[in-house]
């Protein structure tokens, strides 16, 4: 059994904790949160805390905070010598104290605390400065069933960067989709077919050649018409930087 004590208390500790409760391998004994308000509707089920100070001692410690307050919090744990990894894409490895075992466990995914998710699907990007460490770590990312890949800094800070394409930027692009549509009393629902598509298409095709549309076209008249019926000036400014990527990557003018 893994005993371990969740510092954090937004989407992704949330989250992990659901997790780690639904399987017999892993214990959590302790959530940390600097408010307990957070947290309260768990504590019937474990202990919590807003005292770093009252941590009792764990196989691991996951700090799942902002990663601007990493490096503080970890600094401020009143112990040595433990393992202490924090999740996140971009911030560094050696952010974490040097007192402590440092590793890195990232769940590549977005989280939403009323969302449910499949956390086998969610693959886990793991880093740690000794092989035992990184052995422990990759025991925990199976045990829930999940793809565990190693990964080092660099590799990770591009997936995470990447990832804000992918997710963060496509999902502003959703909602931009959903304005114009909006605006003209169209239902947005009718564009959600295409949406699963899109994403069930690069399964077995890679991005290049699954893309389609008039810039990849280089369909000049209907660029035009599309530009002009846009009276969002941040929207017509994204389509157009769009436009001009897609067709310099199709050799289009």
């Amino acid at each position: 059994m893994i005993t371990v004590t969740l510092i954090g208390a937004g989407n992704v500790a949330t989250h992990l904790y659901k997790i780690f409760n639904n399987t017999d391998q892993v214990l959590v004994k302790q959530w940390y949160s600097r408010t307990l308000k957070p947290i309260e509707r768990y504590k019937t089920k474990l202990k919590i805390t807003d005292c770093l100070e009252d941590l009792k001692e764990t196989d691991l410690y996951i700090i799942a905070v902002s990663d601007d307050a990493i490096s503080e919090l970890s600094s401020a744990l009143p112990f040595s010598d433990r393992l202490v990894v924090h999740t996140s894409g971009s911030a560094s490895l050696y952010d974490l104290d040097m007192k402590h075992k440092r590793g890195v466990f990232y769940p590549l995914q977005t989280f939403s605390k009323d969302v449910d998710l499949d956390f086998t699907e969610v693959p886990i990007c793991i880093e740690a400065l000794h092989k035992a460490d990184y052995k422990f770590l990759k025991e925990l990312g199976l045990a829930l069933g999940c793809k565990v890949h190693k990964v080092n800094s660099d590799q990770r800070k591009a997936l995470h960067l990447a990832a804000v394409f992918a997710n963060n930027f496509t999902n502003h692009i959703y909602r931009i989709a959903h304005e114009i549509c909006e605006k003209d009393s169209a239902e947005f629902d009718i564009l959600k077919p295409l949406i699963k598509e899109t994403a069930r298409k690069i399964e077995t095709v890679s991005p290049y050649r699954a893309q389609t549309g008039p810039a990849k076209r280089g369909d000049k008249k209907t660029i035009k018409k599309q530009l002009k019926a846009l009276d969002n000036s941040t929207h017509k400014a994204i389509y157009d930087i769009m436009t001009k990527s897609i067709k310099n990557t199709y050799g289009q003018r």
